[in-house]
């Protein structure tokens, strides 16, 4: 019998790089340097949508980013932020700091676990699921128009499909819709490429009522989109729904649609002289980056909305500064460049992605009357409701809808198509006449600081920025980033 010999391998040989250069990435939750909010720093090996992927996973737990520093120069992620939890406290919650370490620590070569009692959007309405296997899952996009989500409610009722979950944003006269459906007679996903065809046909035709006419030529029809199966955002985290709808609102290029009244009222200079928001964009000629610097009102998930914008468009972010003032003023710098290693040298270039920066900015903003509404879930239920809002003269500007067992869970940004205020009398006969057992009305405004920007001083404007550091110093900074142990 002759003996067979093979190479001999040391189990130990791949773990021998970590175990020279240390791990490739640690995570360190520190509570103990700040008084009032909890320090979390990455120190990674880079790669490229990194850092949209640690932000989500804080922006997944409903953590508030008030302070960030992020380099990544020369393959290496070094990163540090300042986070709150919901009520503004420190993180004391270890099934949460657990789950940042591991997380982050994995998202390197892997999809993140799902948070520990992650919610969906900041109105704190319901829990966040997983129905990437569960259901089915549909993306609409295209050009809105009032009554269109009551349409597509419709139009899912008389199609027989369950509406597990559904999230659409409006801005600028576009409409972006993720939705996860079930057969009702199985709650499972539907498969049956036939029926899908005729659910994709149908919505199609639904978006096609809009149409825009040429002078004296034929119809054109808009931008639009109808997908069902798979869901690209992948794990259906709230995150990832949000993302998801981002990349919608840009393929139908809302930056570009005409200013609806909630986006007229975010425009740069407010009536009484205050600055809004303000997005400028610079060139680091002598390190090549460009420089994007925006002041806006802060709000929860203004960082991921903006990173996930800059990411989309293939823009890579090298260095960046975010942080917070005490009267609600956010301040954010990034220093990128283009995915090809070049900064931004043309104006129109500059021009496009400032507008994509303020439709990013504007999209979760919506201002008007936020209905909470809870009920009894049956087929057809959200069509109902939404029916009623449209017949009313009230527009959906921004939904979030789910199930919680028997329970339906709906919340809806409204506002009077004509421009007046909104009918609170009619809103609250809607509990008797829709059967709903819980309503919530509250009215939301986006009032901005009188301050403007004449009025904030150099030195606090150098407290917020480091631009003249990074112009100088970026190799210092880059070499002086005290290593987490």
């Amino acid at each position: 019998m002759e003996n067979v010999c093979w190479p001999y391998f040391d189990p130990d040989f791949d773990s021998l790089p970590e175990r020279i250069f240390g791990p490739t990435c640690r995570v360190c939750i520190d509570n103990e340097s700040m008084e009032d909010c909890t320090v979390v720093k990455i120190d990674s090996v880079n790669k490229q949508g990194l850092l949209l992927e640690v932000v989500q996973v804080l922006t997944d737990l409903n953590l508030t980013i008030s302070k960030g520093y992020i380099s990544s120069d020369a393959g290496w992620f070094m990163d540090v932020f300042h986070v709150k939890d919901e009520n503004g406290k420190k993180l004391r919650d270890h099934n949460v700091i657990n789950y940042i370490q591991q997380a982050i620590g994995t998202t390197r070569e892997s999809t993140p676990p799902s948070p520990p009692n992650a919610r969906a959007y900041t109105n704190n309405v319901f829990e966040a699921a997983d129905h990437s296997g569960e259901h089915t899952a549909i993306e609409m996009s295209g050009t809105d128009r009032p009554g269109l989500f009551s349409e597509i409610s419709a139009a899912l009722a008389d199609l027989h499909c369950n509406i597990v979950e559904v999230h659409a944003w409006s801005h600028n006269a576009r409409l972006a819709c993720v939705a996860y459906i079930s057969d009702p007679s199985s709650d499972t996903p539907i498969e049956d490429p036939r029926r899908l065809a005729s659910i994709e046909d149908h919505l199609i035709t639904v978006l096609r009522a809009n149409t825009v006419r040429s002078a004296g030529g034929p119809s054109q029809i808009s931008n639009r989109e109808v997908k069902t199966g798979g869901f690209l955002g992948g794990e259906g985290a709230v995150s990832n729904v949000e993302r998801r709808l981002h990349q919608l609102m840009l393929s139908v290029r809302d930056f570009d649609g005409p200013k609806s009244p909630s986006a007229a009222g975010s425009g740069l200079i407010n009536s009484e002289g205050g600055s809004k928001m303000v997005v400028s964009i610079e060139n680091c000629d002598q390190k090549e980056y460009s420089i994007v610097n925006i002041e806006c009102k802060d709000r929860p998930r203004l960082m991921f909305d903006t990173i996930c914008t800059l990411n989309d468009m293939q823009y890579v972010i090298f260095h960046a500064s975010v942080s917070s003032n005490n009267v609600g003023r956010a301040f954010q710098e990034y220093f990128i460049r283009h995915s090809d290693g070049y900064a931004l040298h043309t104006e129109s270039e500059k021009e496009r992605v400032i507008k994509c920066l303020e439709a990013a900015i504007e999209r979760r903003v919506s201002e008007g009357v936020l209905l909470r509404l809870r009920a009894e879930n049956r087929l057809g239920l959200l069509s109902d409701i939404t029916r009623v809002l449209r017949e009313n003269g009230l527009a959906v500007v921004r939904a979030d809808v789910a199930t919680q067992g028997e329970k339906a869970v709906n919340a809806f940004y409204v506002r009077d198509i004509s421009g007046n205020e909104v009918d609170m009398g009619f809103i609250k006969s809607m509990k008797k006449e829709m059967g709903l057992t819980d309503l919530e009305v509250i009215t939301t405004t986006t009032t901005t600081p009188t301050r403007t920007i004449g009025n904030i001083s150099p030195h606090e404007r150098h407290r917020f920025s480091f631009g003249d550091l990074l112009k100088s110093q970026i190799e210092r900074f880059s070499h002086n980033f005290v290593a987490i142990n």
